[in-house]
């Protein structure tokens, strides 16, 4: 997964363009105890025999920090040992109707299971009222000699129905991928711009 980082191009010649940078929607909750935690998600639209995707990345507070006095220090969060998750439609869809209020959550608690060769991840969402109302996602992984992680945090409902409208409306080019424009689109784009080109019958151009 891109981490945004880029390298000039070693030819002082060639064109230094950085590559371009995917938008995310990002829910930072830091904490005084440091076990807060961080939520990314990215978009990528479906393309030829490649299905859409959101990729949510998931990184554990790492430092408290202290915004008190002139020069605050501002919490961090461990993004060197973040959990990347690959939801497809199938988990989104599932997501969605906790956060539209179809049901508490996914599965009867059970949540979403996905399968690597090297580990296994669970993803539960859940509605809860108590201590504050909100959304509880947490992420589970666990395998091999890898030890037990776990990340989780608490959306606020107002962060719940944004991230919905979002992810409703990102569901379009998840399944079909950014409409491309067609011949057929073209050649009519054409015929009007010289349809609205051509001067008018009977028109006098004459200078008066």
């Amino acid at each position: 997964m891109d981490n945004g980082t880029y390298e000039p191009n070693a030819n002082p010649s060639a064109c230094d363009i950085p590559p371009p940078l995917r938008p995310r929607l990002s829910f930072f909750h830091a904490n005084a105890r440091g076990t807060g935690c961080a939520v990314m998600l990215e978009l990528r639209p479906a393309y030829g025999i490649v299905e859409g995707c959101i990729m949510m990345t998931l990184a554990n507070q790492l430092t408290v920090g202290d915004r008190r006095g002139p020069s605050p220090v501002y919490p961090t969060f461990d993004m060197d040992n973040r959990m990347v998750v690959k939801l497809g439609f199938p988990d989104l869809t599932k997501m969605l109707q906790v956060f539209r209020g179809e049901c508490e959550s996914i599965d009867g608690e059970k949540g979403l299971f996905h399968r690597a060769p090297r580990f296994s991840t669970q993803v539960t969402l859940r509605h809860r009222l108590e201590p504050v109302p909100g959304y509880a996602l947490d992420v589970f992984r666990s395998g091999g000699d890898m030890e037990d992680r776990h990340a989780g945090i608490v959306l606020t409902p107002a962060e719940a129905m944004g991230l919905t409208k979002a992810v409703e409306a990102s569901l379009g080019v998840l399944c079909f991928g950014i409409p491309a424009v067609t011949e057929y689109e073209r050649r009519q784009e054409l015929a009007l711009r010289q349809a609205q080109a051509k001067p008018k019958e009977g028109r006098d151009v004459r200078a008066a």
